[in-house]
Parts: C-alpha cells; sequence; structure tokens
C-alpha cells in the first residue's frame, strides 16, 4: 500500500542511490581508485563515513535494543567503546596512512604482509580472516537493513534481497568513493533522525523527569511466573569480574577498531597524513554525540512502549514483542508523522546498506588482492570478487540471527586476529611470518574458546583475552630472539 511513508521513504533512499552514483563522475578505472579512492579523501568525509561504517545497523538496531532491555548500564558499552577507538585514531591511523601508502599497499592484509619474509603466508591468511568476518559482518547490515523494512509489512527475505542489490549499485557506481561519500550524508541523517526521535519520544514521555521515573517502575514477569524490577535505572548492575574488568573489555573492543580493515582502510584513504588528525576530532566528536542520542532513544522507547513482559503498564504508543532491536523503528512509527517516518527509516536502511557495502568493498580487495591477485589484477576482476561476496553476505542474511550478536562476534574476531598484528606493524617493530601467523591464530582462537567453550563473553567482552593473547605470543618470540626492535 503507497502511503505518505513510503513515499518519503523512497524519495530520501532515492536521493543516498544519487549520491553514490554521482560519485561515479569522479572515478577512474583502476583497482587503487576502486579501493581507495586514489588516497584523496577529504579528512571530514573519512571522518564521518567513519563514523557511518562504524556505527550504523550496530547503533540503530543494536545499542537502542540493548538499551531498551538492559537500561542505562548499557551505555558503558559505548563509553570504553569510545574510549578505546579515541586511543586507535591516537597512535594507529596516522602511522598506518603513512606507512600504507609507503609500501603501495591498498588492503590492509596486504599491509600486514609486506616486508615480511614469506609474508605472502601473512598476507593471505590476513585475507581470509577478513573474508569470513567482514562476510558475517556485512550480513548483519543487511540483517538490519530488512527490519528497518518491517515498517511495511515486507518479508525479511525480500528486504534482504534489497539491500544486497543496493549494495552492489554502490559498489558499482564509484567503488569505495560512492561508499565514502553516501556515507558521509548517512552520518548527519543518523545523527539528526536520533536526535529528533529523543526529542520527541521525552516530550511525549512528559519530560525527562517523568521517563526517568517510568524506567524506575518498570517491573517485568519472569519465565517462572515471578514479579522483579527490571533495574533499568541503575547504573552500576553487578558485573561477574567487576566493574573495572567489564570496561576494559568494552575499551579493548573499541581499540579493535585497528583490526577492522573497512574501517582502517579509510584512514588510508583520507588525501594525508597531516589530515588525520583533523578527521580524529571530527569523528569522536560526532561519535559521542550520536551514541548518547542512541542510547537515550533506547531508553526512552522503553518508557514509552512496553515489553511484553512488562507488568502493569499501559501501552499507549504500542508493545514490543519478542525482538528488542526493533525498539527504534517501533518508537518512530508511534510517535512521528508519514514524511519524518520515512526520513529516518531511509536514513537507517540506507545507513546499514553503505555499511554493508565497506564491509564487501573489504571482502572483494581481501579476495581479488590478497587470497587470488590474478583476479584483482583487471578492474572487471575486483568487480567479479564483489559480486561474489555480496552472494555470499545474501546468503548469510538470509538465515537471519541478532544483529547485536552478528556484530560484536565479527568485530572480536577481527580485533584479536589481527589488532595485535596491526601495531605492530605500524611500530615498526620486527616480526617473522611464523610469529604474525600464531599471533593471528592464537589471538582468534582465545575469542572462539571464551565465547564457545568458558562461556565468559556476557562478563569481559572476548576481544580483550583475544588481543592480550596475540601481544603475549608476540612479547613471547621478541624476547626469545632478541627484541622488537628492526635490524640495521
Amino acid at each position: 500500500m503507497i502511503n505518505g511513508v513510503t513515499i518519503s521513504f523512497f524519495l530520501f533512499l532515492l536521493g543516498y542511490v544519487a549520491i553514490g552514483a554521482y560519485s561515479a563522475t569522479k572515478r577512474s578505472e583502476t583497482a587503487d581508485d576502486y579501493l581507495l579512492a586514489s588516497r584523496s579523501v577529504h579528512p571530514v568525509l573519512a571522518a564521518l563515513s567513519s563514523v557511518a561504517t562504524d556505527n550504523s545497523g550496530f547503533m540503530f538496531m543494536g545499542l537502542t535494543g540493548s538499551c531498551y532491555m538492559t537500561g542505562i548500564s548499557g551505555a558503558w558499552l559505548i563509553v570504553g567503546w569510545i574510549a578505546g577507538e579515541w586511543v586507535a585514531w591516537l597512535f594507529v591511523h596516522r602511522r598506518l596512512r603513512e606507512g600504507s601508502e609507503r609500501v603501495g599497499a591498498n588492503t590492509v592484509p596486504g599491509y600486514l604482509g609486506h616486508g615480511i619474509a614469506g609474508g605472502r603466508t601473512v598476507t593471505a591468511l590476513a585475507g581470509a580472516v577478513t573474508l569470513f568476518f567482514l562476510g558475517i559482518y556485512s550480513a548483519a547490515q543487511l540483517t538490519a537493513g530488512s527490519k528497518a523494512l518491517s515498517h511495511f509489512h515486507m518479508h525479511p527475505t525480500m528486504g534482504v534481497v534489497l539491500g544486497a542489490a543496493i549494495v552492489l549499485a554502490y559498489c558499482f557506481s564509484g567503488g569505495i568513493r560512492a561508499s565514502i561519500w553516501t556515507d558521509a550524508a548517512q552520518s548527519v541523517v543518523m545523527l539528526i533522525s536520533m536526535l529528533i526521535l529523543f526529542a520527541v519520544a521525552a516530550h511525549y514521555a512528559g519530560g525527562l523527569g517523568a521517563m526517568w521515573d517510568a524506567l524506575a517502575s518498570v517491573k517485568v514477569k519472569g519465565a517462572d511466573g515471578a514479579v522483579t524490577s527490571a533495574h533499568l535505572t541503575n547504573p552500576m548492575p553487578s558485573y561477574q569480574f567487576g566493574f573495572a574488568v567489564f570496561i576494559l573489555g568494552w575499551l579493548a573492543a573499541g581499540f579493535g577498531m585497528v583490526g577492522q580493515p573497512h574501517i582502517m582502510v579509510r584512514a588510508m584513504a583520507i588525501d594525508s597524513p597531516e589530515s588525520v588528525s583533523t578527521a580524529r576530532r571530527i569523528y569522536v566528536v560526532w561519535y559521542i554525540v550520536f551514541a548518547a542520542a542512541c542510547v537515550g532513544v533506547g531508553l526512552a522507547a522503553r518508557a514509552v512502549i512496553p515489553w511484553d513482559h512488562d507488568v502493569g503498564r499501559q501501552a499507549a504508543a504500542g508493545v514490543l514483542s519478542g525482538d528488542a532491536e526493533l525498539a527504534f523503528p517501533t518508537l518512530a512509527g508511534a510517535l512521528l508523522g508519514p514524511v519524518l517516518v520515512g526520513f529516518m527509516l531511509a536514513g537507517l536502511f540506507a545507513a546499514t546498506i553503505s555499511t554493508a557495502d565497506s564491509q564487501v568493498l573489504s571482502c572483494s580487495a581481501a579476495l581479488s588482492q590478497d587470497l587470488a591477485p590474478r583476479l584483482g589484477q583487471t578492474y572487471r576482476g575486483v568487480k567479479l570478487a564483489t559480486v561474489l561476496v555480496t552472494a555470499v553476505a545474501l546468503i548469510i542474511a538470509l538465515f537471519g540471527g541478532s544483529v547485536f550478536q552478528y556484530v560484536t562476534f565479527a568485530w572480536s574476531g577481527l580485533a584479536a586476529s589481527l589488532g595485535p598484528l596491526m601495531v605492530v606493524r605500524v611500530m615498526g617493530w620486527r616480526i617473522s611470518t611464523p610469529a604474525a601467523v600464531t599471533m593471528m591464530v592464537v589471538g582468534l582462537a582465545t575469542v572462539l574458546l571464551w565465547i564457545f567453550a568458558l562461556h565468559l563473553n556476557g562478563a569481559i567482552y572476548e576481544a580483550l583475552p583475544g588481543m592480550v593473547a596475540g601481544f603475549v605470543v608476540y612479547a613471547g618470540w621478541a624476547g626469545a630472539t632478541g627484541g622488537i626492535r628492526e635490524r640495521g
């Protein structure tokens, strides 16, 4: 059925697609331009693009849904995350920008393996890790996009297929330049939409004080029928290993940005090393404001829209049943007019898809440059790799699942396997191929053990033990071979 929301949604979505299409007028048909925009990206665009790529589906659906369920304590996750990312920007990004240009690397795996005896093995393994985890990550974004379309009663399969088709359109129109340009526009929309929705929801709840009181009074009925407080306003709930260890885990998650090829490639594409500090300041400030708005929307949603396990609450704006990650679109649909709902849903859908295309581009780069370099010798070969990767992401997304769980798992896998090695490489410390491979394998194995054998990921985010394990491997190797400094 065609209505105001549908018309608004597709008009705004068409605008994002048009930005991507216009970027094609600036492209040159080379692999370097397709993958790095010829290292000519303005720092403002790089910063805003990094915000959108880092935060779309995870923040819109995952963080708002998490805060809807856990309350104000859910904000600690993002506090630690932002602090860790600031440290990464401070110490890693400029060094990567300088080093990748110096050695002529146009992918993160290519940079990690360059200059090491037998480094082709390092590059191939890093490429395989990138392909696997970013494939899962991009599937999560397609899933998030399809959830945004649930407002239109569109079947999830149709939403995923539509998202995959737009991903290909973005990628084919201008490669990473199209992704960065659309990301920048979406960063603005993401921030405006979250601020508008939070303001409207807080007003609907009777003001911030009334909203807080509503959260404090929420009681839930458990599976056993017992009614207990939801503790939504408790900022310091109990943690298995204490608050300090909990926050340290999420700080490590933020620093794990250095292992995310789809984000780090934006640092490689900035127009000069000197521009990195400008990009860092814009990124961190924008991220803080946007994250605060997302937390606010999650809390406002719980104050206004009861969960179906809440006891004795009126459902004036509806009831959220089953999937807390639908808190954002449900709240928007309940409180806003058709034009604004379409604007927000288009922003959410386009942002998730643009993140997916960033990840697909990094995957196709890993496939065509690092795993099958013959495929990457031609512009057509790189595009073929993009088609193959998109098809795999589409298949994964069709199985559904939690955006939050997909994203946190993929992020931790990349952070632990590639993050410590990235630090070693940008710092100019010496490393051998066996040591580099062992760092990646042990870091990843620790993450898998932490999640699936020890089941401790709810207490400490698995990126922390995974990255520590990688650094311990390097420290042991350096100690056994006489230090970390390059010889000669």
